[in-house]
């Protein structure tokens, strides 16, 4: 691939992530629940977690069928969507500042990165995302197509961890320092909605 279209391509990747979705939302109310680091650690899970099964499975074609079976994609959207309000509905039960932090306790960095990897598995649109747009900077000229996958699904993934990660770094910072001036009272300031609205975002 040439530096221009390479440039264009990163260009479109981050544009297009950007926008408030179903991972920033979630990375969001992670932050201002438990704060930066579980946010940050829910980020990894959804980009370099997640980004082990998606590319293989995207580079050997299987990720085709995401795309081509209406009831694949149908089940993948009904499991997104019931994960995400399931994850909402746990907040909203966790109201009281001592569920906040006996929940805070209870969510460790190894917990917090097999949630965010779940919600990314479980979402379809990550990887109808891949199998629609990569295959346009793909050119069979230039050697293996599925090195070329690899490459392109992987930077995807990079720019991912960068752009969800700004999400986690923001409001694990506003969630500690609200935490720490007590001024959120249980803690939770907003996730729920956050969360909740994350099943909504899943239908996009």
């Amino acid at each position: 691939m040439n530096p221009a279209l390479w440039a264009a391509f990163v260009g479109a990747v981050i544009l297009m992530q950007a926008p408030p979705g179903p991972d920033s939302l979630l990375v969001t109310a992670r932050g201002m629940a438990h704060g930066r680091a579980a946010a940050l650690y829910t980020v990894l899970g959804m980009t370099v977690g997640a980004a082990l099964i998606q590319l293989p499975l995207l580079a050997l074609g299987v990720s085709s069928l995401v795309r081509t079976s209406p009831l694949a994609f149908h089940v993948l959207q009904w499991a997104g969507a019931a994960y995400l309000f399931w994850l909402g509905l746990r907040l909203l039960l966790g109201l009281s500042e001592r569920a906040a932090r006996s929940d805070r306790r209870s969510l460790s960095p190894v917990a917090a990165a097999r949630e965010g990897m779940v919600a990314n598995l479980m979402n379809p649109w990550p990887m109808t995302f891949m199998v629609a747009f990569l295959p346009q900077f793909v050119d069979p000229d230039r050697g293996s197509v599925a090195l070329q996958m690899l490459l392109l699904g992987a930077t995807q993934k990079l720019t991912g961890l960068l752009v969800v990660g700004t999400y986690a770094l923001v409001s694990g910072t506003l969630g500690d320092g609200c935490r720490a001036s007590r001024a959120c009272g249980s803690g939770n300031g907003g996730s729920p909605a956050a969360s909740l609205s994350g099943s909504a975002f899943a239908w996009r």
